[in-house]
Formats: C-alpha cells, structure tokens, sequence
C-alpha cells in the first residue's frame, strides 16, 4: 500500500467496522480485508468501487459490468505495481463487502513518522473525534515493531 502506508510497512490502528456496507464504508476508504484467495491472511487495500458502479477495463477485449449488491472492488496504491503485482481485484475480481474487517485511520511508521491515513471525507469526518479522544501514540510507538 505504498505510498500511503510506506513500503516497510507499519502498526495500523483500523476502526472495526459491525458491518461493511455502504452507509459505513465509502469509496476512498483505505480498508483491512480478508484475503480472499488466503482465508488466514489480510490485506490493506483502497475501496475503489462498491455495488452498482460500472467497471470498464482499459482492455477493450473485457467487457464492462456492473458490481452487485454487497460487491466492491479494492485497489493496492502503488501505482509502479503492475495488476498481476498488486494482489488486488485486477487479479481476483469483485469481493464480498463482508471481506472488510475495519476502516485503516492511524499509521505509524517509527515514533516520528506517523499520522492518520487519508481516507475519504465522510469518513475522515467519522473517525477524527476517535482519534482525538482514543489514539495514544506513545502507547502506540511502545508496542511498534520496527
């Protein structure tokens, strides 16, 4: 998910979500995911399209469709990454919006490189008076791995 969470990783705080669906989870959304071709594994990915967006592929060989209902699709950010790399729906197609396990809000890299993911506007709205009141990033930067 580099640029946006940084190509050596980093401690996420992600806000669990009861239910992903579209009154909670918006496109622009930096999300934790169940891997959809490894069941005990995650992923971090942007949401990129939820149910009833048309998708058209720059490949005038794939037809365009239409998501269905609780369908998203999910982007890596890393625009050097070709599709086949980035382990996202350009390789696996649509995924179940139940997949989604919570909204990514804080990143923190080392104990000075740090600060909340960039999200869409509904959500950063959501998520900031969380953070004012719940994030503590010394607590945080204690239980980092670097």
């Amino acid at each position: 998910m580099a640029p946006t969470i940084g190509d050596q990783g980093g401690t996420l705080l992600v806000r669990k979500l009861p239910t992903a669906d579209p009154m909670r989870v918006f496109v622009g959304d930096v999300v934790l995911l169940k891997d959809p071709e490894k069941s005990d594994d995650f992923l971090v990915r942007r949401l990129a399209a939820i149910e009833g967006y048309e998708m058209v592929s720059a490949d005038e060989k794939d037809d365009p469709f239409v998501l269905d209902k609780d369908e998203c699709w999910v982007l890596a950010d890393n625009d050097k990454l070709k599709a086949k790399e980035a382990n996202d729906s350009r390789t696996f197609g649509p995924i179940s919006m139940s997949n989604i396990v919570g909204r990514v809000i804080y990143c923190l890299q080392t104990a000075v490189d740090h600060g909340p993911v960039q999200n869409s506007h509904f959500s950063m709205r959501k998520d900031s008076p969380v953070l004012e009141v719940e994030l503590d990033v010394e607590e945080m930067a204690k239980n980092h791995k670097a």
